[in-house]
C-alpha cells in the first residue's frame, strides 16, 4: 500500500488534542473521516507528536497507507475539500517509503511559543498566544533558558499523567526572543515529556518577571520535583512548528 507523508496546519481551539477520542472532536478524527469521504478506506492517520487540547500546529507531520497510487497533489487538494470547515490544512503531501514513520522516524521536534506582552486584551490572537500584562525582561528569560539545555532529568517539568518511559531528555535549543510585544520561545528536542514546554515557559515567566534568577531556575531543574515548576503555561500559545527527519 502506498505510503504519504502529510505536513499538516490546524488551529487546535476546537479540539480534544490531536489523538483520537470517542465522542470527542480531535484532529486525528476529523482527517480520518475526511480520507474516508475522499477515498472510502478507513484508515489511521499516525502523526508526529500527539498534541494536547488547544495546541497549534503549522507544520505538524503524520502518515497514512493508502490503498491507491493517488498523485500527491490530488492527496493534498481533496483534502482540502474533505476537510472544511474544520481549521485543519494538509499543506503537502509526499510518497514516502514503507520504512517511513511520522512518530519514530523523527530526528528532532520543534515548538513555537508565543506570548504577547501587553496590558489590553487580545482580538486577533485571542486562544493563539498567552497575553502576560507586566513586564517580562525577555533578555533574562533567555539567559536563563540556557541554563536548561543539554541531557538532564526533566521531572520538574513533567505532566503527573505523563506516559514516558524515563525522564531523561536531551533539550537542543531553547531560545526565548522579544519582537515587539511579542515574546517567542523557541525550542527543540528529539522528544519532549507531556507538558515539558508548556512546563518551561511558565518557570520562564517567572524568571522575565523578576521573582526567579536564573540560578533558581537551575535549582528547580535539578531538584527533579514537579512541585518546583512554575505555573504551566497555557495551551493557546504552543505551535508544533516542525518535525525533522
Amino acid at each position: 500500500m502506498p505510503r504519504y507523508k502529510l505536513t499538516i496546519e490546524y488551529d487546535g481551539t476546537p479540539f480534544a488534542g490531536w489523538q483520537m477520542q470517542a465522542e470527542l472532536p480531535t484532529v486525528q478524527g476529523v482527517l480520518a473521516e475526511a480520507f474516508e469521504r475522499f477515498c472510502g478506506e478507513k484508515v489511521t492517520v499516525a502523526g508526529a507528536g500527539r498534541t494536547d487540547a488547544g495546541v497549534h500546529a503549522t507544520g505538524q507531520v503524520a502518515h497514512v497507507d493508502l490503498s491507491k497510487d493517488w498523485r500527491t497533489d490530488t492527496v493534498r487538494d481533496a483534502m482540502t475539500a474533505q476537510l472544511r470547515p474544520h481549521p485543519v490544512a494538509v499543506l503537502a503531501a509526499e510518497r514516502v517509503p514503507d520504512s517511513f514513520d511520522a512518530r519514530f522516524s523523527a530526528t528532532k521536534r520543534h515548538y513555537l511559543y508565543r506570548i504577547v506582552n501587553r496590558r489590553p486584551d487580545l482580538a486577533l490572537d485571542r486562544d493563539r498566544a498567552w497575553r502576560i500584562p507586566q513586564k517580562l525582561d525577555a533578555d533574562a528569560m533567555h539567559v536563563a533558558a540556557q541554563r536548561l539545555l543539554g541531557r538532564h532529568d526533566f521531572s520538574t517539568f513533567r505532566a503527573a499523567e505523563c506516559q514516558a518511559a524515563s525522564p531523561m531528555k536531551t533539550l537542543d535549543q531553547l531560545d526565548v526572543t522579544r519582537h515587539g510585544d511579542e515574546i517567542r520561545v523557541v525550542t527543540s528536542a528529539r522528544s519532549f515529556l507531556h507538558h515539558q514546554v508548556r512546563s518551561m515557559v511558565g518557570s520562564l515567566m517567572r524568571v522575565g518577571e523578576g521573582r526567579w534568577s536564573a540560578d533558581d531556575l537551575a535549582a528547580a531543574l535539578a531538584a527533579a520535583d514537579r512541585t518546583r515548576c512554575g505555573p504551566m503555561a497555557p495551551a493557546a500559545g504552543l505551535y508544533l512548528a516542525a518535525v525533522s527527519y
